[in-house]
């Protein structure tokens, strides 16, 4: 997309480090437990770095509008989860009834993270 214009450098950067961020927040999807766990419950495997990378996803869905916007859904499952564009449209577009197209879906697209550069990044040029 960047190559095509429709997104600059700076947008594709804050996608990047967003998708970084949900890595390390541990947000993926279908992952397998701890097979040792200490029963008391003193060694906990949510460590510093993953609660803050977990508040920083929470201030970034919260900037494009929260999870149940289509800015936040987006960033979610396109960005997090790696799915692909026209599946989130299908599996979870359609607010207020209507469906989401593929135009409707990249301007989605560019909005939310043209939003997530400037809460990343501040107004930052190129």
């Amino acid at each position: 997309m960047e190559r095509r214009g429709s997104i600059t450098a700076g947008t594709r950067q804050a996608g990047e480090q967003f998708r970084s961020l949900f890595r390390v927040a541990c947000f993926d999807p279908l992952r397998a437990a701890a097979l040792v766990r200490d029963p008391a419950g003193r060694n906990d495997p949510v460590s510093e770095r993953v609660l803050a990378a977990r508040e920083r996803i929470w201030q970034a869905i919260c900037a494009v509008g929260g999870l149940a916007s289509p800015g936040g859904s987006w960033l979610w499952h396109v960005i997090g989860w790696e799915r692909a564009l026209k599946q989130w449209a299908l599996e979870r577009g359609g607010w207020r009834n209507q469906p989401i197209g593929e135009e409707r879906s990249s301007g989605i697209l560019t909005s939310a993270l043209g939003t997530l550069e400037a809460h990343l990044f501040g107004a930052r040029a190129e």
